[in-house]
């Protein structure tokens, strides 16, 4: 994920030229879905000066629907539609190259001696934030402790949020400055891992972080900047050209309009508003945002979180956990509470948009939701379950009675797959990552990443949905190959049925005449090299809105 600098230097450089009058991209290799989401190939593709869709078809047949256009010949080269993430962090990923990056750590000796170099290197740095750990991936077989930072940085405090953002690492210094003893209590929806004496051994769980993130430096607008620059960078150099970034507060949405009026947006946002406290009650004073800044920026959604994740045990299941029997995880709210939330901002006419990772939490939603639909009568406001990771086999029909679309990560599967089954056992696997059975039922699922806990590019995801392989191929035939999805299907959750996931599905996800020209180069033909080379999909040039906004 790192970023070479001449590329940056270039997406910014093209980013800010503006869109010339009509413009043929020409002899190109395209492929798009048609509004039947059938797969149709193209030559040509002509675009108006504001970013619109002229025509799309053979060369000649375009080039007399733009006469004295300008004209670029692709050389042959695969032209795609943008592709959109459905579930991302943009300012989380923009922290995470900003920050110590511990994701491709495979052992704690590894991982300690980047914290010690970092933090070495880092002199002026009052805190040392990093994110990326998986004692998984180390096969720890447990959860790593604060001494085992304090032997690496005790001169300062130490704050490292796992790889899925649900549980943190604090060295003893972190702890003390956020009044963290023996006799502190778990708060609601969190927990504080404990030695068998009762004191905490350094690793937070959900809720239990913001013990330390109220001590942490408040971010100032100037760090939020940079973030936003580095993620936007990142994005255009793997393809998005939109994101639908999940959980965002007052912050973010100024930021957000400053770069949509600056025309500094090299991707478009459709954001929701993270819980339907403070920051709510002073973004919705007026409503969903629908758009905003022709069409670069929209909220109209709200994030909620039903429970943790399955990787710290933090994810409600029903029963309990196969390998530790006396846990469940976590719901973060009882029904009534979770019920009030979502209801407040169902009759406020946002999307609401929930994460639910284990079955418990998932059915708590699909409750709430048979209850309320019909109550608030927003049904097309279009609800959605982000993750839907673990759900029983009773449960999954009822995403598409109920019309509720399910967010999904298909990196999660390929990630996850070294402790999945591990967690809920053979039988519950069945209705975990079950991409195969949402589709089989007619559900549209939008597809996502949820970055920076996976990687942003969607090649990856595009790769993990068709193969349920990860990068080196295993497991071999695919882990539970029979969930896997088509190539079309693949290419088309994370395209057309974002967009519909977005309420964009009449602007954006395919390249049709009056749509807006966000498309890709790529350097091979996705639907001619073998499957198990998707991964290696190399993006040449990104557009959004007829402008060139990355080359590589």
């Amino acid at each position: 994920m790192r970023v070479r600098p001449i590329s940056l230097f270039i997406a910014a450089a093209l980013g800010s030229l503006p869109a010339m009058a009509d413009t043929v991209i020409d002899n190109a290799n395209g492929y798009t879905l048609n509004a039947k989401g059938e797969l149709v190939q193209f030559t040509a593709l002509a675009f108006d000066d504001q970013g619109r869709i002229i025509a799309v078809g053979a060369g000649a047949e375009v080039a007399a629907k733009a006469k004295n256009a300008r004209r670029i010949d692709m050389g042959g080269r695969t032209v795609l539609p943008g592709l959109i993430d459905a579930h991302g962090h943009v300012f989380g990923l923009g922290q995470q190259l900003t920050q110590l990056d511990l994701f491709s750590t495979t052992s704690l000796q590894q991982a300690t001696k980047a914290i010690g170099d970092y933090a070495r290197a880092n002199p002026n740095h009052a805190w040392i934030r990093g994110r990326g750990w998986n004692q998984e991936n180390w096969k720890l077989g447990r959860f790593p402790l604060a001494s085992e930072l304090d032997a690496v940085v005790s001169d300062r405090p130490v704050w490292l949020e796992r790889v899925d953002g649900h549980a943190g690492w604090a060295n003893s210094r972190a702890l003390a400055l956020a009044g963290i003893t023996k006799t502190t209590p778990d708060p609601v929806g969190g927990k504080i891992m404990r030695d068998a004496n009762g004191e905490a051994t350094g690793v937070l769980v959900d809720a239990a972080q913001e013990l330390v993130a109220k001590v942490l430096p408040q971010q100032t607008e100037a760090e939020g900047r940079v973030m936003l620059d580095r993620a936007l960078q990142e994005m255009a150099r793997v393809g998005l050209t939109s994101v639908h970034d999940a959980g965002i507060g007052v912050g973010e949405d100024r930021l957000y309009r400053a770069y949509a009026d600056q025309g500094k947006l090299t991707a478009r946002v459709y954001a929701m508003i993270g819980g339907t406290d403070k920051d709510f009650d002073e973004l919705a004073k007026n409503g969903p945002l629908k758009d905003y800044g022709k069409g670069m920026y929209a909220l109209r959604a709200v994030k909620l979180y039903s429970d943790g994740a399955l990787g710290s045990r933090g994810a409600a299941l029903i029963k309990p956990y196969s390998d530790e029997p006396h846990s469940h995880g976590l719901l973060f709210f009882n029904t009534a509470q979770m019920d009030a939330k979502m209801t407040k901002a169902m009759r406020k006419g946002y999307q609401v948009n929930v994460h639910a990772i284990g079955d418990a939490g998932n059915r708590q939603i699909l409750d709430i939701y048979k209850k309320e639909l019909a109550a608030t009568k927003s049904a097309a406001q279009r609800h959605r379950i982000e993750h839907a990771q673990v759900v029983t086999l009773d449960d999954i029909p009822r995403f598409k009675t109920l019309g509720i679309i399910p967010s999904m990560q298909p990196t999660h599967a390929t990630s996850d797959k070294n402790m999945a089954e591990t967690r809920v056992g053979p039988e519950r696997i069945k209705g975990a990552y079950a991409w195969r059975s949402f589709l089989h039922q007619g559900s549209k699922i939008a597809c996502g990443s949820d970055f920076p806990v996976e990687a942003p590019n969607p090649f990856f995801g595009i790769h993990a949905a068709v193969t349920r392989q990860d990068a080196q191929g295993q497991p071999v035939a695919g882990w539970y190959p029979n969930q896997a999805m088509s190539l079309k299907e693949a290419f088309r959750c994370f395209t057309l049925d974002a967009a519909y996931a977005g309420h964009q599905e009449n602007s954006l996800g395919s390249l049709e005449e009056g749509k807006q020209a966000d498309f890709i180069v790529i350097d091979r033909d996705l639907f001619k090299m073998p499957t198990y080379d998707i991964h290696k999909t190399g993006v040449l040039e990104t557009w959004v809105a007829g402008k060139q906004v990355f080359k590589k």
